[in-house]
């Protein structure tokens, strides 16, 4: 065979070769619905179970983990990419309601190295099979000239399913609600380009304060699920009015999202834990606090918003990963953090 595909820098071998190795990974996440999953032109996923929910409504959400990414590559740590990924999806439709049925992946890069990528990949399917969730098909793409050598791009498609009557849209939130805020592992996918730059002449290898992790490895904790504590609150009967994913624009612009005409949120910064690296980076590079807000999620991963009534047995039910921090007010849609 002709070796001039190769030399322009595609290696189709290269890429069957990362199929193989991620095979087993991905078929450990199929169910009864999976009538055709990797190999095929297109996944086939049997919908009938729809047929006994009495309106299904179908949520759907595209997104990638940024420049985390660059950190993996410099540390050489891959795993932990792809349930990130998945884990950031099943976020986003989770504040809906949703539970999701499957999964798609893109990986790209200037060159496909087969371990790497099957490493990504088999963190996807942890991920799923945590989640419930089938890693139905994908992509792999080989593009020199579009992607910098060393360097890899991953995003993923989630699609749920949510009872038309159980959508979570914030639609109910009130003045008087309770905000609650469940705890981050870290910088999740959000913030990394600023944390590189500011983090650069830093150790990475380096242990640190107070429980002897490394600064690689606290940039590396994998992005939260939210969907097993989530869906705790609701099998205890908590009444959820809202839920809001902290990604990018953290806390300020992630919150006003769920609000409905005429509320506001207060925040109160010190009712929860914050992870020791947002102070790293903060005094590192000098960032004032609107900035660190606006950046990184700061510690918390998702806010739920709950009636007062219901905010005792909330926290009853998630002892010790759930914290008050604030409450919805009157106003035009504003976070004030005190």
């Amino acid at each position: 065979m002709s070796e001039t595909y190769r030399e322009a820098g595609v290696d189709i071998d290269a890429g069957q070769r990362a199929i193989r190795l991620m095979q087993t990974a991905v078929q450990s996440t199929y169910n009864a619905a999976v009538l055709a999953g990797i190999g095929a032109f297109g996944g086939l996923y049997d919908a009938g179970a729809l047929q006994q929910m009495q309106a299904p409504v179908l949520v759907a959400s595209t997104d990638g983990v940024g420049t985390k990414t660059m950190v993996a590559a410099q540390l050489n740590q891959w795993e932990g990419i792809g349930q990130d990924l998945v884990n950031h999806c099943v976020n986003d439709i989770l504040v809906q309601g949703a539970t999701p049925l499957f999964f798609l992946d893109y990986v790209a890069s200037a060159r496909l190295d087969p371990p790497q990528i099957a490493a990504v990949v088999s963190g996807m399917a942890t991920a799923c099979r945590a989640a419930g969730c089938v890693l139905l098909g994908g992509e792999t793409a080989e593009m020199p000239g579009v992607y910098q050598p060393d360097t890899l791009d991953v995003v993923g498609t989630i699609i749920g399913v949510v009872e038309r009557e159980q959508i979570i849209d914030g639609r109910l939130i009130a003045t008087s609600d309770v905000l609650l805020g469940l705890p981050s592992t870290g910088l999740h996918t959000n913030g990394y380009s600023l944390a590189r730059r500011v983090l650069a002449t830093h150790d990475w290898n380096a242990r640190q304060p107070p429980d002897g992790t490394t600064l690689g490895q606290r940039l590396l904790a994998v992005h939260r699920s939210y969907l097993t504590p989530v869906q705790q609150l609701l099998a205890a009967g908590v009444t959820i009015q809202g839920l809001a994913h902290i990604t990018g624009g953290g806390l300020l612009d992630n919150l006003p999202r769920i609000l409905p005409a005429g509320t506001a949120a207060s925040i109160q910064r010190g009712s929860w834990p914050e992870p020791p690296i947002f102070g790293l980076i903060q005094q590192t590079g000098m960032i004032d606090d609107a900035e660190m807000f606006r950046v990184f999620n700061m510690g918390v991963g998702m806010v739920v918003v709950v009636p007062p009534a219901d905010r005792a047995l909330a926290l009853a039910t998630l002892p010790g990963d759930l914290y008050a921090i604030g409450s919805i007010t009157a106003g035009t849609g504003n976070v004030v953090i005190q």
